[in-house]
């Protein structure tokens, strides 16, 4: 019969153990991760604690246009798939049409009651009663909340009927949420690809940073080693980028979807590297207090990235050049075998050939490895890169630090003459000091770290290349330079021969320098200068 709500009037005894199940209820709601296993999770509340038996929630699929079970207390899964509707079809279909609630006190009397799931068969059905309520969200049918109830001929369901209205507005908030999150992770990762594939499509296919020449044929053999199988030797000074051509390598072939797992050889002794390897079982060693599968094991179908394998120890070479070989290795204490389908990136900023010649490192592995090496260049060989490096980690840098900081023309040309022994690891980390210590807006050649200030490699400044960038502070045309061995004399120079230029008036002095008053009057004690002097020994 369709139910007509009243107003009933719950005894306290009832009343405390419904706000306990609701209690219980929302703490799930609360906690939730997914929705199918939550809303299961709920419809066992009214089990245990309101002791209803038999509970179902159908939810409207729209593809299929019928109603069909989305969780449920007391069903199996043979019966959960048995009970699908039409949305006009059965006691279900009446209560999602209408919206009203709907209860049947004897399921045995009730033609509508089509008892689809077969989930009462065995069962006293002069027993069983049926309530259901409809589940509505933002004023819409959305699917129906249905219990079984054991009751006698004196029992009155207008508590029931209360207490699911509730919890089906509940359920029918918890799935309007669950969808609203659903469209924001699906709305971030769509963002995140299209950010990547301008990314990808800026930088020529790659995510690496660098038009010179030596980069362009580097990206070259990327393109044609990405979809082959082949196994790559990564060779070049550290700090050179290795790591993000190894990705680059994985990303550019058909394993870019699968893991990209990478390892320090250097970094883990010998019986520790092994076991991050290859894995071990439970009991192999003392700590091994459960197994372990190993990096090759995650790296399955897609790319491992070893990086210093030259400081890889012998007796792990064996067992690598089985894995090179083969495929197959087995686990520290195990002797099941694994079969793998990897590949493999190496990386070394050392001679593997001396290292051969030494009996390092084993001369069959080596040539396993060394199917296409690529050599990535120093930061000193590419300096058309440097300013697109430096703009890049400044802009980063900025964004990080709050700052709005831009690289005078002057320290550009120092750049450009700089040996960079720690390539551009050594530039990323210099321009986040800069940009944290800079007291002006600009950069200069004061802002400069003291490591590298006192490098003999630095020489004279000769302007060798200017490019168009917001990073860059428009200055005036620097005097000429009669050729300084040391920075600081650099510095003194500038600082001396802007004061002459705007007639020793410091705050003028200071804004063509880019620097502030502060600055300029430490500066002029620093190096001892006098206008006096100046005028005697004429440099401009």
């Amino acid at each position: 019969m369709a139910y007509t709500e009243e107003t009933p009037q719950p005894s306290s005894r009832t009343q405390g153990i419904e706000l306990q199940a609701l209690h219980k209820i929302t703490e799930l709601i609360g906690t939730a991760v997914d929705l199918d296993s939550t809303l299961n999770n709920i419809l066992e509340v009214l089990h245990s604690s309101l002791r209803m038996e038999r509970a179902t929630l159908l939810l409207f699929d729209k593809t299929r246009q019928k109603l069909v079970i989305r969780a449920s207390c007391g069903l199996s899964a043979a019966e959960e798939t048995r009970g699908v509707y039409r949305p006009d079809e059965g006691i279900c279909g009446q209560i999602f049409q209408t919206g009203s609630p709907f209860v049947v006190p004897d399921i045995n009397s009730e033609p509508l009651f089509l008892n689809r799931t077969g989930a009462r068969t065995g069962i006293s059905r002069s027993r069983v009663s049926f309530l259901g309520v409809p589940v509505t969200v933002k004023g819409e049918p959305e699917g129906v909340l249905t219990v079984d109830r054991l009751f006698g001929d004196d029992i009155s369901f207008e508590e029931d009927i209360r207490f699911l209205s509730v919890l089906a507005t509940l359920i029918a908030q918890f799935i309007t949420l669950h969808r609203e999150i659903e469209k924001k992770e699906a709305k971030l990762i769509e963002e995140n690809l299209s950010l990547k594939a301008k990314l990808h499509h800026l930088n020529e296919g790659h995510f690496i940073i660098g038009h010179s020449k030596p980069m362009q044929e580097v990206f070259s053999i990327i393109d044609k080693i990405g979809k082959s199988r082949a196994t790559a030797l990564l060779l070049g000074e550290s700090g050179t980028g290795k790591e993000l051509v190894a990705r680059a390598i994985h990303e550019s072939g058909s394993r870019k979807e699968k893991p990209f797992i990478k390892i320090n050889c250097a970094a883990l002794p010998e019986t520790l590297l092994e076991s991050e390897l290859f894995g071990h079982e439970k009991g192999a060693f003392t700590s091994a207090h459960a197994a372990k599968p190993g990096r090759f094991e995650l790296a399955d179908d897609g790319t491992i990235f070893l990086d210093e394998i030259g400081e890889m120890p012998l007796s792990v070479q064996a067992k690598m050049l089985r894995v090179l070989q083969e495929k197959q290795f087995e686990r520290i204490g195990g002797t099941s075998t694994y079969t793998v389908d990897v590949r493999i990136v190496a990386a070394t900023n050392v001679s593997l050939e001396a290292a051969v010649n030494q009996g390092k490192f084993r001369a069959d592995l080596y040539y396993r490895l060394n199917v296409v090496p690529i050599v990535l260049p120093p930061l000193r060989e590419r300096t058309e890169d440097i300013p697109l490096l430096f703009n890049h980690f400044l802009k980063k840098s900025n964004e990080r630090n709050g700052r709005n900081i831009k690289i005078t023309s002057n320290l550009l040309d120092f750049l450009l003459s700089y040996s960079w022994p720690g390539n551009v690891r050594e530039m990323q980390n210099m321009v986040e000091r800069m940009v944290i210590l800079a007291e002006g807006d600009r950069l200069t050649l004061s802002d400069l770290p003291g490591n590298i200030t006192g490098e003999p490699e630095r020489g004279q400044l000769t302007p060798t290349l200017s490019i168009n960038s917001p990073m860059i502070a428009a200055e005036k045309p620097p005097a000429p330079i009669t050729t300084p061995k040391e920075l600081h004399e650099i510095e003194k120079h500038e600082v001396e021969a802007a004061l002459r230029r705007n007639g020793w008036v410091q705050v003028r002095a200071a804004r063509e320098l880019g620097l502030t008053q502060r600055q300029i009057g430490y500066r002029i004690k620093k190096y001892g200068l006098n206008r006096y002097e100046s005028f005697k020994n004429p440099q401009d």
